[in-house]
């Protein structure tokens, strides 16, 4: 993959998930943002960007952390959120008996004590298999990949959604409902 896509990857994730104030862009309760505007906010902000660049940008990205909207016109990153702007409402859905998520091995002491929480973001992510669990883990440090046992936080009553991408998501992962 190009550079030029890479960096437009990278810029389109901070400003659909976590600033579009940066550039001026204002953003749906759903996190949706029109094209247009986005080409334009990010062309005064100095940055080289057309609607065929994020068009490649969508098609190609590997992890699918972008999405169009059926008449086209508008994107929005599908999960990830930590902009007051978004609250996108994922359906509820009954999750698989067992999820992971990676992290670092440094934050196990503050896991061990708190959970998983979202954090800055909106929802805790959870993967469907430890390979994509391990490989997130490993973005942040030493990896380590946690099982978490939704079947069974799902039927006490905790909440799980998926995004388009694929990704799991819920609002907080108490100790008990992990193991390494």
């Amino acid at each position: 993959m190009n550079r030029r896509v890479v960096d437009t990857s990278k810029f389109l994730s901070f400003v659909l998930r976590h600033q579009p104030d940066a550039i001026g862009l204002a953003l749906d309760s759903e996190g949706w943002a029109d094209i247009a505007a986005l080409v334009a906010a990010a062309q005064a902000d100095g940055r080289r960007i057309d609607r065929a660049l994020i068009d490649e940008v969508v098609a190609t990205n590997d992890k699918k952390r972008f999405a169009l909207s059926a008449d086209g016109l508008r994107i929005r990153a599908v999960q990830g959120h930590s902009s007051a702007q978004v609250d996108i409402r994922y359906a509820a859905i009954a999750p698989p008996d067992f999820l992971y998520h990676g992290t670092a091995s440094r934050f196990l002491a503050s896991i061990n004590q708190k959970g998983l929480i979202a954090g800055a973001r909106h929802h805790v992510h959870l993967s469907q298999d430890e390979t994509t669990a391990m490989q997130v883990g490993a973005r942040h440090g030493m990896p380590v990949v946690l099982k978490v046992q939704a079947g069974r936080m799902h039927a006490q009553g905790y909440a799980f959604h998926q995004a388009d991408n694929g990704v799991w998501l819920t609002e907080h992962v108490p100790i008990s409902f992990t193991e390494r």
